[in-house]
């Protein structure tokens, strides 16, 4: 069967266990057919994060994986969202980057949530984008990402 989470496991990843937020936030809030889904961190398995600022203590190859990171939560919280990956199509995403003051590749770093979406879930998974670097992020993660979808009949 071909579908988002049969080609998710393809590339070798399993959607991540939604954890309970840690602050005064639900991890998505829907209205009508569009949900809103809170920024998402590089938080891996064991509830450690990926920490460090780009350009600084951290590559762009390994701010990427942390990108992908967090587009396995926002793939996760979609589901809980929508009851299947098969009914979510991608709007838009924000992404944030913990970036050192004179980086400038924030969009090569979001573009792998970009890229990871796409593969999982084709043409429902392109999106209108930003990528923005910020002086710091929560628990100095390198990466914050926030995404709209539209959940499909």
């Amino acid at each position: 069967m071909d579908n988002a989470e049969s080609r998710l496991a393809a590339l070798g990843h399993t959607l991540p266990v939604l954890g309970k937020p840690l602050f005064a936030y639900v991890p998505f809030k829907r209205a009508g057919d569009v949900a809103y889904i809170s920024g998402q961190v590089p938080r891996h398995a064991d509830g450690s994060l990926t920490t460090g600022k780009v350009g600084d203590a951290l590559t762009v190859e390994e701010a990427q994986k942390a990108a992908e990171l967090c587009a396995l939560h926002i793939l996760s919280v979609a589901k809980a969202a929508a009851g299947s990956l098969e009914k979510v199509e991608f709007l838009k995403i924000f992404g944030m980057v913990n970036a050192a003051p004179d980086f400038g590749q924030q969009p090569q770093v979001i573009d792998a949530c970009s890229k990871l979406l796409f593969e999982v879930l084709g043409e429902r998974g392109r999106h209108a984008r930003s990528a923005v670097g910020m002086g710091s992020l929560p628990s100095n993660v390198p990466v914050e990402i926030e995404a709209v979808i539209r959940i499909l009949d």
